[in-house]
């Protein structure tokens, strides 16, 4: 086996707290997932630019700056001689506002083998080859590397696992809520909601349509919904559905998640589905997350 011509680390902080910065510079070698970086930095409300020129750098982030928006951009070797003048552009930023050096890098094999699998060229291009250009580029990459303040081993991560790394690391405290979940109510005998990430099917309960003063009513008036809450089965259900979703959320989220569609469903959509996507509703805003309800077959 070829021995390592270099060594990798991934340095994360030890502390929980997560990274707060106006900008977060990505940078590192082709092919170790600067993309995959950046476009989790976007879900999480970052402005996002892919390969600023370093002339421009300081000019952006002073207009993100005053416009109050965080802001991540990539750069890397397509800029060419002008990735020399990054270190001192850099620190000169860190003067001024809080600025953060996202350093990407995996082995050589693993980077090889990514230009493989996409057959894309090496953006040093020329007659060498692409182990050549890889050892080349993370050469000219040293004195950047040496500025990064967050160093992450792509070599055994999947996207989501770095995405994953990315949310863990910069995610606000105060917006680890963040995601929209539209809790739905509908009738199997229209069929399942096509945008359903999470089914539910709720027609175990007893079914208010066969009480002749219910028929006309739907579950959102009083009196059905207190004939559906009377079984003990209904409680429990709620109960057990709201913890596993309060415990399901959260995972979501760290996946980069925006939002999140639950869908209820009974016969008709009229009664258990409408009163159950309701009680769902309000435990998740109660437990601090953004919630839409609607009943797509109520008036059917």
């Amino acid at each position: 086996m070829r021995k390592a011509t270099h060594q990798i680390s991934s340095v994360l902080p030890a502390d929980k707290a997560p990274l707060i910065a106006d900008l977060v510079v990505i940078t590192g070698t082709s092919g170790s997932g600067k993309q995959t970086a950046l476009k989790a930095f976007e879900d999480l409300g970052y402005y996002a630019v892919d390969n600023l020129p370093i002339a421009l750098l300081t000019k952006f982030a002073d207009l993100t700056h005053e416009s109050k928006k965080r802001a991540a951009v990539t750069i890397d070797i397509r800029e060419g001689e002008a990735l020399t003048e990054f270190p001192n552009t850099y620190n000169q930023l860190k003067k001024r506002l809080q600025a953060t050096l996202v350093f990407l890098d995996a082995e050589d094999d693993i980077l090889r083998r990514r230009f493989s699998e996409t057959r894309r060229p090496h953006p040093l291009g020329g007659e060498a080859t692409v182990l050549a250009s890889i050892r080349d580029e993370r050469e000219q990459l040293v004195p950047i590397r040496a500025l990064a303040d967050l160093s992450i081993d792509t070599s055994k991560l999947n996207v989501h696992e770095l995405r994953g790394i990315i949310s863990g690391k910069f995610h606000d405290r105060k917006d680890a809520n963040k995601i929209i979940i539209y809790v739905n109510s509908f009738g199997f005998r229209h069929g399942v909601p096509p945008d359903s990430d999470l089914v539910f099917d709720v027609r175990f309960l007893p079914n208010p349509n066969y009480i002749p003063e219910f028929k006309n009513l739907t579950g959102r008036h009083p009196n059905v919904a207190r004939y559906i809450r009377s079984f003990p089965q209904t409680g429990e259900f709620i109960d057990r559905i709201s913890d596993l979703l309060i415990y399901l959320l959260p995972h979501y989220i760290r996946e980069g998640k925006s939002y999140l569609t639950i869908s209820f469903g009974c016969t008709g959509g009229h009664h258990r589905s409408v009163f159950i996507a309701n009680e769902i509703n309000k435990r998740l805003k109660k437990a601090g997350f953004s919630v839409r309800e609607s009943h797509r077959d109520v008036s059917r």
